[in-house]
């Protein structure tokens, strides 16, 4: 009688993958609810919640990644990923109340007014006051500021609120997007021979968990629209690329940026619809002017654009590089020509035969807006979530749970301390985009080995069939 070779540690069966997923999982779902309840009743913190959910998402990802999976296992990462947010759709909505505008704007397009003609606070929309005061109570800059969701996002907040103009269906819709958003994931994984399994990189994310399920932020249905541009992309979908990238841009504006990534050489269909998108989107709106383009110009004053004080890395130049002088206009022109190379790659790289070799442009396209825009908000970076499912990266994995708990701790705080959280933050980002390229060179291919535990799936070819006759 001949003894079974015993199993290595990584050579675990699937359902102990299965298992440790399971665990890994109650203490997300505890954690999401320890998150809902922390805004009432103080017991370890926000950074206490964000900095164990970050711990437990990384060890879901390890063991992802090491670990055999069945048919049991996509079923398991989808039910915690539902059940974590809806712990957390139903609360109040305490750290952003942008979720309240969205209501707003739905309702005052339901009198037959635009959006963007008048600040919440104006006396010729009280009359919409009193049947909507839970929501009028909770806009932001409600005496002063003009909306400033574009013209898509406005087309999704009147449907939303055609349902129903509450809050908590506003965050459920929202939701929902994530569901299209997870389905995409799913069919490019699948496409690019991945296992769909793979989708737990977004669906246990905890920074989306908060800003999405939490707080309804409309990332998610820009998220959306990008994952179904990225799979139409993959596809080589001209038309249906253009128009969700266009969606995409008609909802959030920056994934603009992704169209070069996105772009075919000799390809006219793909800009022509993305135009065509927004053009048909401001039109839509024009009856206003220029006030179509809302608190834009506003929100750019406040955030310190125009001056550059927003910017970390011109920030840290002028502090600590000894470089007080440099004018903001020399940190816009380094951010132009730094876009202008990512360009030159991803049209060289748009070039190749593999279908897949624009998704590493594209990641490099938002990685780059997001460090050198600096934002100091958690859900500014959400988009980030699909590209790092699918292509995990060390680096991205740094930078998004870096970012979602540092922004959770005291350093949070304008000035410096949030100067000091960065330099953190930025260093660790470095350290780790300098083991990823020595990980590359030193064990090539060692991220692909790592996605290939259990045989990949055949990758789906989209050329047209032969007809009988043998024509193609």
């Amino acid at each position: 009688m001949t003894l079974a070779r015993p199993l290595r540690w990584h050579e675990a069966r699937a359902w102990q993958t299965n298992a440790a997923l399971l665990l890994i999982g109650a203490g997300m779902f505890a954690l999401a609810r320890q998150f809902v309840s922390e805004d009432d009743h103080f017991t370890i913190g926000f950074s206490g919640v964000s900095g164990w959910s970050v711990t437990l998402y990384i060890a879901a990802i390890a063991i992802l990644f090491v670990g055999r999976t069945d048919r049991f296992t996509f079923p398991i990462i989808l039910g915690v990923g539902i059940v974590c947010r809806l712990v957390t759709v139903h609360a109040e909505p305490f750290l952003s109340s942008d979720v309240f505008r969205y209501v707003w704007d739905g309702v005052v397009q339901h009198a037959h007014i635009s959006p963007y003609r008048y600040v919440p606070g104006d006396p010729a929309l009280s009359f919409l006051r009193e049947p909507n005061v839970d929501i009028y109570s909770g806009i932001n800059r409600r005496d002063y500021a003009r909306t400033i969701y574009p013209p898509a996002a406005q087309v999704l907040f009147y449907l939303i609120t055609a349902i129903s103009p509450t809050m908590v269906w506003m965050k459920s819709a929202m939701v929902l997007f994530e569901g299209l958003t997870l389905w995409g994931l799913a069919k490019l994984l699948e496409e690019m021979g991945r296992r769909r399994e793979q989708v737990l990189l977004y669906a246990w994310c905890p920074l989306l968990i908060w800003e999405i399920g939490g707080s309804g932020h409309l990332d998610s249905a820009a998220m959306a629209f990008i994952v179904l541009a990225l799979l139409f992309r993959y596809r080589k979908q001209p038309v249906l690329t253009g128009l969700f990238l266009g969606l995409a841009v008609m909802t959030k504006l920056y994934p603009i940026v992704l169209f070069p990534a996105l772009y075919r050489r000799g390809d006219w269909k793909m800009p022509a619809v993305l135009a065509g998108v927004i053009a048909f989107g401001y039109a839509a709106y024009s009856s206003v002017g220029m006030l179509v383009f809302g608190f834009l110009g506003g929100y750019a004053k406040e955030e310190g654009l125009a001056t550059g004080v927003r910017y970390f890395l011109l920030d840290w130049a002028q502090h600590r590089a000894g470089l007080e002088h440099l004018p903001t206009a020399a940190f816009y022109l380094l951010c132009l020509c730094f876009f202008g190379g990512l360009t030159v790659w991803a049209w060289r790289v748009g070039a190749e035969s593999a279908p897949d070799a624009f998704l590493a442009p594209a990641l490099g396209f938002a990685l780059a807006l997001m460090l050198l825009f600096s934002p100091h908000y958690a859900w500014y970076i959400a988009w980030l979530v699909p590209f790092f499912c699918v292509l995990p990266s060390l680096t991205v994995l740094v930078y998004i749970g870096g970012f979602f708990y540092g922004y959770t701790t005291a350093l949070a705080d304008p000035g410096p301390k949030m100067f000091l959280l960065n330099e953190y933050l930025y260093s660790a980002v470095l350290a780790a985009a300098v083991l990823d390229l020595a990980i590359k060179v030193v064990v090539p291919r060692l991220p692909e080995r790592l996605l290939e535990a259990i045989p990949p799936r055949k990758a789906l070819s989209y050329r047209r069939r032969p007809s009988a006759s043998g024509a193609s």
